[in-house]
Order: C-alpha cells, then structure tokens, then sequence
C-alpha cells in the first residue's frame, strides 16, 4: 500500500515519513516520489537523509551550477553533477548514463548507502532533479524523491542557505543497472519499422518540428519519425515548480497517446527533460516507461538516421 493512500488513517499519515498531504490532494498514486521545502526543512538533520543539488544549466543561460552551489545551496546538501556522474569516454550525446560500477563508487563517495535516503532537488523547480531521481531508479535505488520548489523556492521561502561543502564519509554502495529501462540508438531504429512503443518528445514544439535550430550546431532540426510531442513546460507550473495535479497530467498523456496501454519512450534533447515526462508518468501509475538516454542529440547529429520535419 502506498503510504499516502487515502485509506491509512490519520495517525498512519503521521507516522508516514511523507507528511506532506498537499501531493495527497493531488491524488497521484506515487506521491512518495516527491517532497517539499517543507519536508526537505523538517529533516535538515536526519542521519540517513542525503540531499543532492542536481542543478543543471544549458550553455545559453550563461550560468554555471557548480558555483551556483558553491556560493549558496541547501545546508548539507551535495553537488551532484550529472556532467561528472556519467560515461567520461566519447559518447554521441553528452552525460549519458555511466556503467553501475561508476555510479556505486560515485555515489558511495557521497556517503550514501542502498538504506540512505536520498532527495535530489534543482536550481528552479523541476528541470535536471527528475534525470537524477531516474538514474538512481535504473540503479536500483528506489528510497528517491525530488524536492519541488527548486532551490529558487527554497530561497524565497527565506530557508536556510550555506556555502559549506560537507564531507561524509564514504559507505559502501551496490548497483545494478535495470537495462530493460533504457532505451538505444538501435532500439530506436527498430521501433521505427514495428511502432512498438511510443516515442514521446519532451522538447519545446518548434524544436520538435525543425522550425528552430538546435542548441548544439552539430545537431541536426527535427525528430524522430513517428514521435509524438508534449513539451515538458505543459505538465508543469513553472512558477512554483511543481507538478500539475493527477487529473491533469493523465488528460495531457492521453492526448499524445501516452495512456498506459503500451511502452512510452522520452526523449528531449540529451536525456534530461525527458525525465519529467517519466516522473510525471509515475505519478499517475503509469510505470510502462523507458529513457532515450541518447536522445535527439545523438540522434540530429548522426547521418544515417532518418528525420522529420514540419506540424504533425
């Protein structure tokens, strides 16, 4: 039973280490998946809680989210970058998912533990949280929430901040890496004769129709032939940086076609905003998902794959 079911009683809702009933009222089937400030603030000094600022930010925003960090974050909390904590060798799109002998020695570096609890929030809500709460998942670690809000939030709240790196120590920590939940090229390639699963678009609409130039210039406008779109910005409330309720996220699923009766692929633009699509499907129970960890950019900047163009 989840421990938010309407069900439980109120004092199994105090018992709960989720006391936060607003994702409740939201009636999402996963709300254990998320947190708030609220909680995040309440628990500052839990042991077994590990914090991770999983800030990320695109070349065109000029900003950097380590010094980001390093000038103020939550206290406690840890860096955890997804530039580093991924394959180091060449890959055809940047931070794909490193091997689970690189993650464990990684994040057991982080004094996390498979008993830790770990919540992973970003700079403004929900943007790069939800690739790191994915990647823990694939590895097995399934105590993960993201903190909504964002440190942007966090901050207005008038929360506490610090410019102190903590240390821990290091625990030992095991990984197994769930293949069946990442999707390749080939994969991808394949799905293109059988229409197997869904591939779902997370970009902005006029990336997906090529009507605007990539971010990256080796990469190629468009999408994959056959992709359906809805743009992660249309699950979300920006300004609060959260998610919308239940009702509302299974209308927007439902009319890309994303309605539980087949496998849903995300895809964006390098693996990272097509994991809101999956977190948003995981709150509403809808767990039939997998990642493109290549996504367009490996994609766009190869030449023997097939692109689309224009309104579908």
């Amino acid at each position: 039973m989840h421990p938010l079911d309407e069900t439980l009683t109120e004092t199994d809702l105090n018992k709960t280490k989720y006391k936060n009933l607003g994702y409740l009222l939201m009636s999402y089937e996963n709300a254990a998946s998320l947190v708030n400030t609220e909680w995040v603030a309440e628990h500052l000094n839990d042991p077994n809680a590990r914090m991770l600022d999983c800030s990320y930010h695109l070349a065109a925003t000029g900003r950097d989210a380590n010094t980001e960090y390093n000038n103020a974050h939550i206290p406690g909390a840890l860096h955890f970058d997804i530039d580093k904590v991924c394959d180091l060798s060449p890959t055809p799109s940047p931070h794909m998912f490193p091997s689970a002998e690189g993650f464990a020695a990684i994040v057991g570096g982080m004094g996390i533990a498979n008993d830790t609890q770990v919540i992973v929030y970003d700079a403004d809500g929900l943007f790069s949280a939800p690739r790191v709460w994915w990647m823990f998942r694939v590895f097995g670690h399934k105590d993960v929430a993201v903190m909504t809000g964002g440190f942007r939030n966090w901050q207005a709240e008038g929360r506490p901040v610090s410019a102190e790196v903590p240390v821990f120590a290091p625990k030992p920590f095991k990984a197994q890496m769930d293949h069946s939940k990442i999707r390749s090229i080939q994969e991808i390639m394949a799905n293109l004769d059988t229409g197997e699963r869904l591939i779902l678009d997370a970009r902005a609409v006029n990336r997906f129709t090529g009507e605007s130039p990539e971010p990256r210039t080796e990469v190629k406008p468009g999408r994959i032939p056959g992709s359906s779109n809805l743009p992660y910005t249309e699950i979300i409330d920006a300004e609060p940086g959260t998610f919308r309720d239940a009702d509302s996220l299974r209308k927007a699923f439902d009319s890309v076609g994303a309605d539980g009766s087949r496998e849903v692929t995300t895809t964006c633009g390098s693996g990272i905003t097509a994991c809101i699509l999956g977190l948003g499907m995981h709150l509403i129970g809808r767990d039939n998902w997998t990642l493109y960890d290549g996504s367009w950019t490996e994609w766009g900047s190869n030449p023997n794959t097939p692109k689309e163009k224009g309104i579908v």
